[in-house]
């Protein structure tokens, strides 16, 4: 079946996946997803060269855990036979898969395709935070922290292709996140949670004394305790 080309860092390969039980087509004009011209055209090669390709969609799924970079699964699918809670669009004659659980993940986000990197996914959101026993994320403290992380950390992180997702704190000032993006797996990364997000949270919520970093660095592009 044919891969993903390229050094894509999303991962995935294009592979036809067995029916689902029911059919759940949505005539919207929000299509979830755009493709670019370059990335329409491999995947509708891609797709024609299967045997039933006028019967498949292209499928798109995140693997990956709240918390963590995102990962992709694309796949070419039978959108007659889409389970009911998914919603298929159809981008120029392209008949696009998204599970329910993932709608809101892609929202806005682009496939795009280029001859270094093959298939990719350039995505706007940031993926959920994890749910950790214990700590707190719905009181004023936590609202705080989510403004200046939204306003002040992840636009200074942004500059070197980072964002952090505020987890929660706990009952004694410390305040949780994971890193993403070119912080996850960045050996700069821890020193960047404790002096840099630290501080300016810490500057402005005076119960927080305190910051850690959840990030499992030894995943991610460039992985430091691996």
């Amino acid at each position: 079946m044919p891969q993903l080309g390229g050094p894509n860092p999303y991962g995935g390969s294009l592979s036809r996946v067995s029916p689902f039980a029911s059919t759940s087509e949505v005539d919207a004009t929000n299509t979830i997803i755009s493709i670019t011209p370059e990335a329409h055209v491999k995947l509708l090669e891609l797709r024609d060269a299967e045997a039933e390709g006028a019967q498949l969609g292209l499928r798109l799924e995140i693997l990956s855990e709240p918390g963590e970079d995102f990962r992709y699964d694309l796949s070419f699918d039978f959108f007659t036979k889409a389970a009911f809670s998914d919603e298929v669009r159809t981008i120029n004659g392209l008949k696009i898969i998204v599970p329910a659980k993932d709608i809101d993940a892609f929202q806005g986000a682009t496939i795009d395709h280029s001859e270094t990197q093959g298939l990719l996914i350039r995505n706007p959101n940031k993926p959920k935070a994890p749910q950790i026993e214990g700590l707190v994320r719905d009181d004023e403290t936590s609202a705080e922290i989510e403004t200046i992380v939204s306003t002040e950390v992840n636009p200074m992180l942004a500059a070197h292709g980072g964002f952090v997702t505020f987890a929660g704190h706990d009952k004694e000032g410390t305040a949780y996140f994971t890193m993403g993006g070119g912080c996850h797996g960045c050996s700069m990364s821890r020193q960047t949670m404790l002096e840099g997000v630290q501080s300016m949270v810490s500057a402005k919520v005076p119960s927080i004394t305190k910051v850690r970093d959840l990030t499992d660095h030894s995943t991610g592009e460039n992985p430091f305790f691996k």
